[in-house]
């Protein structure tokens, strides 16, 4: 596990989905890491921080609502280095219609679900049959490992495999809808589920023992670049884990945040809300769970809605008003200290998400932890002072994470093009900005809507410079894109499918690439967030 806490270090946010190479199928897979972390490495870059890679219903593209909260995606394997599909003949045994859309996959500009979902199961149940008759049923080394990985990971994979089977058999609907005994997890409903389905739970086992061998090779293939997760407040409704620990949860209110910068109504997310009584009742064994699967998949983690864990924003379904729950401010610190202690038990690093509407004690409860908060440059300012005037960087806490944006926020040119006048001159009084100009460059830098190369690159610096321990950059501000990798409150086409502009094997040939690198490698080791 590569941990550094307590270290200067710098590293750059980008999903998973939207690092494909040249190989991939229409999106980013997990062989395509090390081929990102060998870019970032030469950049002096040490954290890549991903989105949640979780498995998601087939009709979602949000990383954020999920299957499971154990199982990596399937689409996320990639099929150049699956064993079972190289002895099939590999891409060129495919027949000319597959060939023709995946090339349409991979020429896409942005990531075509549907069409990845399709190509990928077509070839994964191939790979799959092949397996079972070429490997399985002769008992060679490789059925041994795979085996041995479910063996393992049964204490997950057992109730997630049946999930996925039982929700294969219902047309992919909710369990919510499945026959009473199975809602119900009734015993002898689901040993006959069990022995009806053998052949798809086998299948689903083997798509995360491929997923889970190829991260593992990923992992070790990555070389001073950490590889850093997300984890979810919560998972869909419709889930193995909410169907497999239904006391946990709590089915007449939804989960959601009250009114913020994202929505002035504040937002709905459709999502049960936990039962911290059971849960700790329980010893809070599935947030147990997921915080030894994050560590065992990561080298450190974001905590999203850091909030959530400490009160939990709620809407009852009758309509009667909105409340936190636990409802006292003692409970609450009682309840979000014990989480983040049960998510750092396993070992790996994290760090905790707490943007929005959060109260002064959840900080000030962090800090007691050290375990450290966001800095989002734009949002840092001193807003109850005339003028609300930008906090200087050189301040911001060491035990913080300074960063341009998220991957809800709009980019950083964007904001500059849509930012009133006042705003942008407001970044002329911060010293460590305003140093790295000349006074009549000061004077002259921050007028216009569009945010110009040399004063991106010198807000950049700044950040850099900060006195924030680590430093995560959206990877389109580094290169000043406009491209937006979600819009929150929002469902439409084109929130999470955004892509990389070129392959990530071609990053090395690219000049601007090239040019980036070189800026940010100097950066990082001016401000000492290199090796």
């Amino acid at each position: 596990m590569l941990t550094s806490a307590g270290t200067r270090r710098a590293g750059l946010l980008v999903p998973l989905f939207s690092m494909p190479s040249s190989r991939s199928w229409g999106i980013g897979e997990i062989g395509d890491i090390p081929t990102m972390a060998a870019w970032m490495s030469s950049a002096g870059q040490r954290v890549l921080q991903l989105l949640p890679i979780n498995e998601m219903p087939l009709h979602e593209t949000s990383p954020y609502s999920a299957l499971s909260a154990m199982a990596i995606d399937p689409q996320f394997i990639s099929i150049a280095d699956l064993e079972d599909f190289v002895a099939l003949g590999g891409e060129p045994a495919l027949e000319p219609d597959l060939r023709i859309h995946l090339e349409h996959a991979r020429a896409a500009k942005t990531v075509d679900y549907a069409l990845v979902r399709t190509l990928k199961e077509t070839v994964l149940r191939r790979s799959f049959a092949r397996f079972v008759a070429d490997e399985l049923e002769t008992q060679t080394v490789r059925a041994e490992a795979f085996r041995a990985y479910v063996d393992a990971e049964s204490w997950w994979l057992d109730d997630y495999a049946l999930f996925r089977a039982l929700h294969a058999k219902y047309d992919e609907g909710p369990w919510s809808e499945w026959p009473e005994p199975l809602r119900r997890r009734e015993p002898a409903a689901i040993a006959e589920a069990r022995l009806a389905l053998t052949r798809d739970i086998l299948y689903r086992q083997y798509l995360q023992w491929v997923a889970g061998t190829q991260w593992a090779a990923a992992r070790s293939a990555v070389g001073d670049v950490a590889i850093w997760g997300d984890l979810p407040f919560m998972v869909s409704s419709d889930s193995a884990d909410v169907w497999a620990r239904q006391d946990d949860f709590c089915f007449d209110v939804s989960v959601g945040v009250p009114p913020d910068a994202f929505s002035e109504t504040g937002q709905d997310w459709n999502l049960p809300a936990y039962r911290w009584d059971v849960v700790r009742s329980g010893g809070y064994a599935w947030l147990r769970a997921r915080a030894r699967r994050n560590a065992a998949l990561f080298d450190g983690y974001r905590v999203d809605h850091l909030v959530g864990f400490y009160r939990t924003y709620v809407r009852p379904l009758d309509g009667s008003g909105a409340r936190f729950t636990p409802a006292e401010q003692a409970d609450q610190i009682a309840l979000g200290e014990q989480v983040l202690a049960v998510f750092r038990e396993p070992g790996a690093e994290i760090i905790a998400e707490d943007l929005g509407v959060v109260p002064p004690f959840v900080r000030e409860s962090l800090e007691r932890q050290a375990i450290p908060g966001y800095k989002v440059f734009r949002w840092e300012r001193a807003w109850h002072h005339e003028g609300q005037p930008f906090l200087d960087p050189a301040g911001y806490s060491p035990l913080s994470v300074a960063t341009s944006g998220t991957h809800d926020t709009e980019p950083l040119a964007v904001w500059w093009a849509t930012a009133p006048p006042e705003e942008r001159h407001a970044l002329r009084a911060i010293p460590s900005l305003c140093d790295r100009l000349s006074s009549q460059e000061c004077l002259s830098a921050f007028e216009g809507d569009t945010l110009s190369a040399p004063l991106r690159d010198l807000l950049l610096e700044t950040l850099y410079g900060s006195s924030s321990m680590l430093l995560i950059l959206p990877i389109q501000d580094v290169f000043g894109w406009r491209d937006r990798i979600n819009q929150p409150a929002t469902v439409n086409s084109s929130n999470w499918t955004w892509r990389l502009p070129w392959p990530v094997d071609r990053f090395n040939e690219e000049r601007e690439a090239l040019a980036v690198a070189g800026k940010l490698k100097k950066w990082a080791k001016n401000s000492r967030r290199s090796l």
